[in-house]
């Protein structure tokens, strides 16, 4: 099982932070870097509907693909995740545009992990609809793929039109695509387009639906033995990282994630420290 870290978006906006993480994970042996997205924070207060996520106007966050470039110049093996990268406010033709860019400059180390979002006010913003995000992110998958596929691309979707256009350059391969979130209609959606699932909760409930999802896949002709599973743990001690990520494997996760997040750190440096530990435990 291929072990990452979570970068602590949410909690440290310093640039020099992350810097010091990316190269302290790259020293650890650490296979990935995970990065959280939002293009905007919102206040929730006085809200109809109210916003039920858990990051506000508060929060810092730097820009995934950005920092992903950044952190690819300055480490030679480290891979990059987006867990997960709201594609549906985004412009898709762009994104395949980034996304492109990012893992020809990294050398293939980019995962893809998109989900659907929970922010309206982000989506607002933005110029998408945020009543239609799972269908168009179904369509974008589609159409990423095609356009890091095809030399010349006509594409009439729902959402997203293009006639005779390309991308140049095209990525050296089909960039893996992994699905995440919370719901049976994320499971589904994985089921169907995932290359893997990036799961996040706790372990009991990440395994019933994995065990759910397991069992969707070969009726979209795809093998439980190539597809692909991370387990974003919860934070807690040291301990109880290492034993939840070593039952995970035991479940057959292949990509498993340390968060450090909500512990009340201080600095990038304890931050490190503790997936200093549980490398150390593992």
């Amino acid at each position: 099982m291929k072990i990452g870290a979570i970068y602590p978006q949410g909690e440290i906006g310093d640039a020099g932070a992350l810097r010091d993480f990316g190269l302290a994970m790259a020293d650890l042996g650490v296979n990935h870097i995970v990065a959280f997205d939002h293009v905007l924070g919102a206040a929730h207060a006085g809200r109809q509907p109210p916003l039920w996520g858990p990051y506000t106007e508060q929060h810092p966050f730097h820009d995934p693909f950005v920092m992903f470039a950044y952190l690819a110049g300055l480490t030679p093996k480290l891979e990059f995740t987006t867990g997960v990268l709201v594609l549906p406010q985004r412009q898709t033709a762009l994104v395949a545009k980034q996304a492109t860019d990012l893992d020809l400059v990294s050398g293939q180390r980019l995962r893809l992990g998109v989900g659907a979002g929970w922010n309206y006010v982000e989506y607002q913003a933005l110029g998408q609809d945020f009543h239609t995000r799972g269908k168009r992110l179904d369509e974008q998958i589609e159409l990423l793929r095609l356009l890091w596929r095809e030399p010349l691309v006509t594409f009439n979707g729902r959402f997203d039109q293009i006639e005779r256009a390309n991308l140049n350059l095209r990525p050296k391969r089909q960039i893996p695509i992994w699905i995440g979130g919370f719901t049976e209609p994320a499971f589904r959606r994985g089921a169907r387009l995932g290359d893997g699932f990036i799961f996040s909760g706790a372990l009991e409930n990440v395994a019933e639906a994995w065990t759910y999802l397991k069992g969707l896949l070969p009726d979209h002709g795809r093998s439980v033995e190539t597809y692909g599973a991370e387990l974003l743990v919860r934070t807690g001690s040291v301990g109880n990282t290492v034993e939840v990520l070593k039952r995970w494997r035991d479940l057959g996760g292949t990509h498993g994630s340390i968060r450090t997040t909500g512990q009340d750190f201080k600095s990038i440096e304890q931050h490190i420290d503790y997936v200093r530990g549980v490398m150390a435990a593992l």
